[in-house]
């Protein structure tokens, strides 16, 4: 057996975040019983969390135009090439598990948080587009913005650790790039300008905060560690571990904190400006 072959096995035989939601499901099962066939048809009836996470998805996205048969199959074969996504998947519950306050359990992302699908969807396509799959990839994204009202371009590179909190609203473009460890709330716009069919979209930096209601617009770099007060402008670079706020953006101080994006802190105060 390979080294690659032997390290999966060794992570598929230690599962912390798999075990975590096959207890969360088990909890379901005594404390609601109505929300027994969904506990066991959606986690227990499978072995692993990729198993369960393509179920999921698929069900939640099936449609007469592609089935969630169709959709789980294609899944399956992308989780078994592209195993990044696998990865992604788990550090992006932890994620949400850490920063959400009104997240208790590990299976609660999974089963109803539709930001966190609305990434994990994201993924597939992104891969799929990757493969050369562009129409499964771009119905995806279709899909995608039609149940849980987000919509990403699925040629976006999307970094680990993310956590869309609602994800309500929120519009990513086509060239527009995510690091590590970004938090973005409801009716964030990562969006271009103009008509130009280049470069055009905004590029996010390793643990930023993006508040609610933030347009981030153009080919511009929001630096590592910075914070986007709710409801800004930004039209300009950002640079990093600061914060900007206002219509347009303007730097009114420190980010207030090493890691805004897992801190979760939108309080733009007016004596941020002077630390």
């Amino acid at each position: 057996m390979s080294s690659r072959a032997n390290k999966t096995a060794e992570i598929k035989s230690v599962d912390p975040v798999w075990d975590a939601v096959r207890a969360g499901a088990q909890q379901m099962l005594t404390a609601e019983p109505s929300l027994g066939n969904m506990a066991i048809s959606a986690v227990l009836n499978h072995d692993t969390f990729e198993q369960a996470l393509a179920h999921r998805l698929a069900a939640r996205l099936d449609h007469e135009d592609v089935s969630a048969d169709l959709i789980r199959q294609a899944f399956g074969e992308l989780i078994a090439d592209h195993p990044e996504i696998s990865e992604c998947a788990r550090v992006d519950l932890a994620a949400t598990l850490e920063r959400d306050p009104a997240c208790h359990r590990a299976i609660e992302p999974l089963l109803f948080f539709k930001g966190y699908q609305a990434i994990q969807t994201h993924r597939f396509a992104h891969a799929m587009h990757k493969w050369g799959r562009r129409d499964f990839a771009l119905y995806l994204q279709s899909r995608s913005s039609q149940v849980f009202q987000v919509d990403i371009n699925p040629a976006v590179p999307i970094g680990k650790g993310i956590m869309l909190d609602h994800g309500t609203g929120l519009v990513i473009g086509e060239t527009a790039v995510i690091g590590d460890n970004v938090s973005m709330l409801q009716n964030v716009t990562l969006g271009g300008t103009g008509k130009s069919d280049q470069d055009r979209h905004p590029k996010i930096g390793n643990g930023v905060l993006i508040g609610a209601g933030a347009k981030v617009l153009g080919n511009i770099k929001i630096g590592d560690c910075s914070r986007i007060g709710a409801g800004s402008v930004v039209l300009k670079e950002v640079p990093p571990r600061v914060t900007v706020a206002g219509v347009p953006a303007k730097v009114i101080g420190e980010a207030g904190c090493a890691q805004p994006a897992l801190v979760m802190d939108q309080m733009v105060l007016v004596h941020d400006k002077n630390g």
